[in-house]
């Protein structure tokens, strides 16, 4: 038990020995010299070389030693990090609140996890990409395929659009998933577009080397008739379309000049032509590359239309019923096809081929269970695909997804591009960069910012013309650049220890953004890695990815949990620094929002019985909430947490964290206080600015301190501190210190005996003799 009865509990005092005439003397329970302690085998911290850390407790000695010298060696680094930290919940904030009520639809997708739909999906018929043997480049659609295509088609959502553009431009790029009827589509539209325009006795032709169209001179074979050209999937099925749309090749080989690739889009144009004057058509058909393609500069010269799945039993009702059916016809095939399992295939497998071939086994009176089966098997599935992809991209994510099947997207794609290289190594040439110069053609939501009036001088800032914009667009590649994250993040990592605070600050917020997407791979890709690194810098990052992450409410409670994880964490150096983050996390934007939830993580990491290692950082933590606006809430903390009053490291631990929070000065950083906490004055400690509101509290926690050792010197040395260093730098400072000391003084104990002595002691200092502690001292004696 302590030595001394609670400073508000009883009328004895017994804490301080007393010299003669009563003056009271350092208590007994002062800390044994560390340098002359055998029993831990520990080196003192001032004896161990610079930055050398231990596993296992920290001792009493060494924390409060820590304490007492601040951050130490580390003192501007820690400064400039914690500016950078300031910097970043302004950020933060506006990031918060440009994007209230406002959902980023990519956020999403990315917590999905990776699971297969029952199978992999083929297209059925393949055309081959070459030019025919005997000059043959097109080949008739013949009667019957013709029926097969439009005789039952379903037309899919947007088909009238499609036709319009069909006929306006007279070439479509329609593109679609493979096996999503998209041929059949084109055929639809081409056979329709003929009708509508009073020709079409050229009839329809597939054809068979689709580049033939990019030759100069190109005209169509038959006149009034219509042209489809399936393209293959993946990127070298549509190579030569990427030049003639004008764009990057989607294989990421750099093209042809920009003359040559205005060429390709004017030969487009020229085809265009072509198929007018001869009254034809054509339809490009293809998958995902097409489509990039399709968006370049030459997009304009040719109508383009996506794909809408159409529901595979509709399909199936439609080939089998045809256009009419009688409800008790229509109720009995739904039953045959619910009792057999063709509507889980179906939903599995939702391809229109696969609708279709089942609606011909039902049409011809056979087995739908053994088609079904059939159309089920796995083997046969995976067979087929492996048959028709054969891109080292397309197999890396199949093989990972195999292997990972369940895991969250982030993890299957990461695993993707560790085999990537192994199947085809990437070879990236260098260009010749100029940014600016492109900032108004491809980059058009970029704006420089030159600043106000004609008189404005220094660098334009870079700013983009839509506030949400930033952050969607790095949401968006985090997600969807599969290749790059990883470039990505080493690229993040290195600003995060960068010279200029303010990219750091940026970057810290951008992690957090990126961990939006997805918490867990976030947290075990990076962000732990980063909050136990030794880095100073990099631990601040880590706690200030964490506080944007936990801003929103869907990653809010997540990100509690992983900090109360971290805070109770073990003895090694590593779990310390893991603490020390999560204190140092819940002082900035998640303790201004949820000051309660933030002590207890305060609690959490200080509460380890005899391991002081991590007063350090929670006493820190402490002071960024009270730079918050949370003293209140902290200030109950330290008195609930130092109520027994004792001996106890819980007692000792809060009361030192309660004296450096009282010792630190308040340093304006960037926009004014952190994170839109109280006006404090600068120079000076928060809490003696904020005195009269949390007046109460104040007396008593200084009283505790005062009266406790080891706490009683540095408790001593801070007020003297606020007395003749501070006092002057607050209006009314001096006067709100004489109502604090009366109010300790009044409290039961010896508490009015020693403000007494050591009132006197400063005031008669021989070398610095204090004017405002005889003032305080003169104050004391005639109202106590």
């Amino acid at each position: 038990m302590s030595e001394e009865t609670p400073v508000s509990k009883a009328p004895a005092d017994k804490a301080a020995p007393e010299r003669a005439g009563g003056v009271p003397v350092e208590d007994s329970t002062a800390p044994k010299d560390p340098k002359a302690s055998k029993e831990t085998g520990e080196t003192p911290v001032e004896q161990r070389p610079a930055g050398e850390e231990h596993d296992g407790p920290v001792s009493e000695s060494d924390a409060l030693r820590s304490l007492a010298q601040g951050a130490g060696r580390d003192e501007d680094e820690r400064s400039e990090s914690l500016r950078a930290g300031a910097i970043a919940d302004l950020i933060a904030q506006r990031l918060n609140a440009d994007a209230s009520g406002t959902r980023i639809g990519t956020l999403a997708l990315f917590n999905d996890s990776v699971s297969f739909g029952g199978g992999f999906h083929t297209d059925g018929r393949r055309t081959t990409g070459t030019r025919a043997r005997g000059g043959t480049s097109v080949l008739a659609v013949d009667a019957n395929e013709l029926t097969e295509h439009t005789d039952l088609f379903v037309q899919p959502e947007g088909y009238d659009d499609a036709l319009d553009a069909l006929r306006e431009h007279r070439i479509l790029v329609l593109t679609g998933a493979p096996g999503s009827g998209r041929e059949a589509t084109g055929v639809n539209l081409l056979a329709e577009a003929m009708a509508l325009g009073g020709t079409g006795d050229g009839g329809c032709h597939r054809l068979l080397a689709p580049a033939v169209i990019l030759e100069s001179g190109w005209t169509p074979p038959v006149k009034n008739g219509g042209y489809l050209a399936v393209l293959e999937d993946g990127p070298a099925g549509v190579r030569e379309f990427t030049a003639a749309f004008g764009v990057r090749s989607a294989a990421g080989t750099r093209l042809r000049s920009t003359a040559a690739a205005d060429g390709g889009v004017g030969q487009l144009a020229a085809v265009a032509a072509a198929l007018r004057a001869s009254d034809s058509h054509l339809v490009l058909v293809g998958g995902r590359d097409l489509a990039r393609a399709a968006a370049g500069p030459g997009g304009d010269t040719v109508g383009r239309h996506e794909l809408a799945p159409v529901d595979p039993q509709t399909i199936v009702e439609r080939r089998v019923l045809g256009h009419g059916g009688d409800p008790g016809t229509r109720a009995e095939l739904s039953a045959l096809l619910e009792s057999t399992g063709a509507v889980g295939a179906l939903r599995e497998q939702p391809a229109a081929r696969h609708a279709a071939d089942l609606a011909k086994v039902i049409r011809a009176g056979g087995d739908v269970a053994a088609a079904v089966a059939a159309l089920r098997d796995p083997s046969e599935q995976v067979r087929g695909w492996f048959d028709r992809f054969r891109e080292p991209e397309a197999l890396a994510f199949a093989l990972a997804s195999a292997v990972l099947e369940e895991c969250s997207y982030l993890t299957v794609a990461d695993a993707a591009v560790d085999l990537w290289p192994a199947l085809t190594p990437p070879d990236e040439p260098l260009y010749d960069l100029r940014f600016r110069d492109r900032l108004g053609h491809e980059q058009q939501w970029i704006r420089l910012d030159f600043g106000d009036g004609p008189a404005a001088t220094g660098p334009p800032r870079v700013r983009f013309r839509s506030p949400l914009l930033g952050q969607v667009i790095l949401a968006y590649a985090w997600g969807t650049l599969d290749s790059h994250r990883r470039s990505v993040l080493a690229w993040l990592r290195r600003l995060l220890t960068h010279a200029d605070v303010e990219v750091r600050a940026r970057a810290a917020v951008s992690a957090g953004v990126i961990a939006w997407a997805d918490h867990h791979y976030a947290v075990h890709r990076f962000l732990t890695s980063w909050a136990s690194s030794t880095s100073w810098p990099l631990r601040q990052s880590a706690a200030t990815a964490l506080g944007v992450a936990g801003s929103r409410p869907e990653s809010s409670e997540a990100v509690w949990q992983l900090l109360h994880e971290w805070a109770r964490g073990g003895t090694s150096a590593g779990q310390r620094r893991l603490a020390g983050t999560a204190a140092n996390a819940v002082g900035g934007l998640l303790g201004r929002d949820a000051p309660e939830r933030a002590v207890a993580v305060l609690h959490d990491a200080l509460d380890r019985e005899d391991d002081w290692g991590t007063l350090p950082s929670v006493a820190w933590g402490g002071v960024h909430l009270v730079h918050q606006g949370q003293a209140g809430v902290l200030l109950n903390a330290y008195l609930d947490w130092s109520e027994p009053q004792d001996l106890s490291p819980m007692v000792v631990k809060s009361l030192s964290a309660f004296v450096f929070a009282v010792s630190q000065p308040y340093e304006e950083r960037a926009g004014g206080p952190d994170g839109g906490g109280p006006a404090g004055v600068p120079g000076a400690p928060v809490l003696l600015s904020g005195l009269p509101r949390h007046a109460e509290p104040l007396a008593e926690l200084w009283a505790r301190a005062l009266a406790r050792r080891p706490v009683q010197d540095t408790a001593l040395e801070a007020l003297r501190a606020w007395i003749d260093d501070y006092a002057d730098k607050c209006p009314g400072a001096l006067d709100s210190i004489g109502a604090l000391l009366v109010g300790i003084a009044h409290r039961p104990g010896r508490h009015r005996e020693r403000l007494l002595w050591w009132l006197a002691k400063w005031a008669g200092d021989r070398e610095n003799p204090s004017a405002r502690a005889q003032e305080l001292l003169r104050l004391l004696e005639r109202r106590t």
